[in-house]
């Protein structure tokens, strides 16, 4: 339930302090007085898009904060999902919007994201605009007032993951006969790519090696003389660099017994002698090993020479790519040789998951099939106290393919007179008569629900006198099912049925508008619903008709 609402810098809307109650409570005010902004700053604190207009001119930051009771609402485990303290007394949901185009959100004092607060406004407020009564003439709506009564929602999570499994099953085996169908167009090309390729071999790494392998070959000959020349100097020449270093280490070792660093410098002079002996013995190693193969740089040559042409040729740039088209080409020619078992095992997968979305989309139709026999019953029974003495309304449900809701199309259909064939519900409904339709569906799906709070804005439209008593009634019954129900009416009959009125009003001072909302007393609620019956001229008729409505 809301318990509290505080609103400042909102639109016209400087600072605003509100208790509301529990029950049936009516807000009532002129048109342009601000109760649009009320509900949009309500909207805003169950996750509503922001509009940065909103915020007052020369203001920087507006703030909605919205104090909630839940402890009769079973939401702990929605909290600890969403990682927030959980107090069941006192739930506090805060939004502010700032002028450099920021929108925070809090619950609880914890940030939080706008879709945290969309979830929790699911489970706390039910906001009925006037646009809404047009959702009555949409399936979608209509089916999901059906799946709410049937209250079955672990049977539909079931379905969609097997309409989830199916779809995906159903495209899989699509692809898989579009792909089996492009490459059998060439399939004898394909066959030739592979062998061309299956018989070059092309290896990861190889270009490199190719390159270099070739670089040695063409100029073996230098690489030779290069070796040897390093190492006739270090060990072959008239002064090895080896011998020399030997000769230094014995010096140095000489005087070592007198001079202690020298056994260091020593040791030092041996380590590079003995590294300078094995660089001296590689070189010589690898001068014996170039050979210059005029043959082997031949082959060397032509196979690189295929490489560049076969990763021209298919677009590639590396031998590992080629060896990975290669791979890629075998798989396909693979698919295709064994298309016939793997096109019969998706058909399989996809029959099997069909059967499965079948199985559970007629659990569903049979849910909404009872589902909408007491939609009809409870209907037909209100509507029947607002006025509607011959009213028809029936739940059509016809098969249809399947969906992501199932397998049924959904229509309402509907007659107010006798004599007069149904249809359906927003082909032949007035607007009065589709708010009478709404405000029924609405009574009925906050019993299945258990929502804490509905607010009606204007959900009168089109009606009047004792058909606006009667909606009220409902509204007064709502109310008393420990649900909070608030109304936004220009109607006295409505007004006098509320248990608490509030009414917005705005005032012009200098260039600003403000708009208030406060707590009508009883000789303020006399006052208001007397001028809701007479207008601005209060007569006394006007103030007893008004005493009357309110049972004073």
């Amino acid at each position: 339930m809301l318990k509290h609402l505080h609103i400042s810098n909102y639109a016209l809307i400087e600072s605003l302090d509100i208790d509301l109650c529990e029950g049936f409570s009516v807000i009532t005010g002129e048109t342009g007085a601000g109760k649009s902004i009320l509900l949009g700053a309500i909207g805003l604190i169950t996750g509503g898009r922001a509009d940065l207009t909103a915020i007052q001119s020369g203001k920087q930051r507006c703030t909605i904060e919205a104090t909630f009771d839940i402890h009769a609402y079973n939401l702990e485990a929605i909290f600890q999902e969403e990682d927030l303290d959980f107090d069941p007394n006192e739930c506090i949901i805060r939004r502010e919007l700032t002028a450099n185009g920021k929108s925070r959100a809090f619950v609880n004092d914890t940030p939080t994201t706008v879709a945290t607060l969309r979830r929790l406004g699911n489970y706390l407020i039910d906001i009925h605009s006037q646009h809404q009564n047009l959702l009555l003439g949409q399936e979608d709506f209509q089916l999901s007032v059906l799946d709410t009564v049937a209250a079955t929602p672990a049977l539909h999570r079931s379905y969609s993951e097997a309409y989830r499994l199916w779809r995906n099953t159903s495209r899989a085996l699509a692809k898989a006969q579009a792909e089996l169908e492009e490459n059998r167009k060439d399939e004898d090309y394909l066959r030739f790519l592979v062998t061309e390729l299956s018989d070059f071999r092309p290896e990861a790494g190889e270009d490199d090696t190719l390159r270099q392998q070739c670089d040695t070959l063409e100029h073996a000959q230098d690489i030779r003389m290069a070796m040897m020349q390093g190492y006739g100097s270090l060990s072959e020449s008239d002064a090895p660099v080896t011998d020399t270093l030997r000769q230094v280490r014995n010096m140095i070792s000489s005087v070592q017994s007198y001079f202690p660093r020298a056994e260091e410098l020593a040791e030092r002079l041996e380590s590079c002698r003995i590294e300078l002996q094995d660089i001296a013995d590689t070189m010589e190693a690898e001068a014996e090993s170039i050979d210059c193969d005029p043959e082997l740089l031949e082959r060397v040559q032509s196979r690189l020479n295929t490489l560049y042409a076969l990763e021209q040729k298919h677009h590639v740039s590396t031998s590992d790519e080629l060896a990975t088209l290669l791979t890629d080409m075998q798989e396909r020619l693979e698919m295709m040789d064994n298309s016939d078992e793997y096109l019969q095992k998706l058909r399989q997968e996809e029959a099997e998951a069909l059967s499965q979305v079948h199985a559970l989309a007629e659990r569903i139709t049979q849910t909404r099939t009872k589902a909408a026999g007491k939609v009809e019953k409870n209907i037909i029974a209100m509507l029947k106290t607002l006025g509607m003495p011959n009213v028809r309304f029936t739940v059509s449900i016809v098969p249809t393919e399947a969906g992501a809701n199932g397998m049924d199309k959904v229509a309402y259909l509907f007659s107010a007179n006798p004599g007069a064939a149904m249809q359906n519900i927003s082909q032949v409904a007035s607007g009065g008569e589709t708010a009478r339709v709404m405000l029924s569906l609405k009574a009925l799906l906050s019993n299945v629900t258990s929502l804490p709070t509905i607010i009606f804005d204007e959900i009168d439209t089109g009606v009047s006198g004792h058909i606006a008593e009667a909606m009220a009634r409902i509204m007064q019954q709502m109310g008393q099912q420990g649900r909070q129900v608030v109304s936004i009416t220009h109607l006295p009959q409505i007004a006098a049925m509320g248990s608490h009125h509030y009414k917005v009003s705005k005032d012009v001072s200098g260039n600003e508008t403000r708009s208030h909302i406060t707590l009508l007393s009883p000789d303020e609620r006399v006052t208001e619903i007397a001028n809701m019956l007479s207008g601005s001229n209060v007569t006394t008729e006007a103030i007893n008709n008004a005493r009357a409505l309110l049972g004073l």
